[in-house]
């Protein structure tokens, strides 16, 4: 009996890892190209976790104190990065939005994502919901965690 609750438990941390948004990637699977690519741009930091996020690989390491994270195709091209930040540091058009369109809720995180073009954009967690905003605080999206 023991036997079958604990693979039962298997099974369910499997199946809930793989619905996430993200999945964990043991780092032999990350190709090679995109760990030379990150070691190029980001020197002496070591990858804490590897994750396949929409077929593309992303790292997450902490550098000066803070998370971070960044996102690279396949052929070692890194498309952008993220660095968690305070609530207090998104924009105020963010937090006003968040409190018009989502009453009662509490923004959980926040992250400024720049694309390696220098966009910016910025991310409000809320109800376990990524809502994305330009670097001016417009409303640009939602995606479900």
């Amino acid at each position: 009996m023991k036997m079958k609750k604990n693979v039962m438990f298997a099974l369910l941390f499997t199946w809930v890892g793989f619905s996430a948004g993200a999945q964990k990637l043991d780092e032999s699977k990350v190709p090679a190209t995109v760990k030379t690519s990150f070691a190029k741009k980001y020197p002496g930091q070591k990858a804490t976790r590897w994750e396949n996020e929409n077929g593309q690989f992303e790292a997450g390491f902490k550098q000066g104190g803070k998370a971070m994270s960044a996102l690279f195709t396949a052929d070692g091209t890194m498309t952008e990065s993220e660095v968690d930040i305070k609530v207090s540091e998104l924009p105020a058009p963010v937090l006003a939005y968040v409190k018009a369109h989502y009453k009662g809720s509490v923004i959980k995180e926040g992250a400024k994502i720049t694309k390696t073009d220098g966009t910016v954009n910025y991310e409000a967690e809320v109800n376990k919901t990524d809502v994305i905003f330009d670097a001016n605080g417009k409303f640009l999206k939602e995606a479900k965690d």
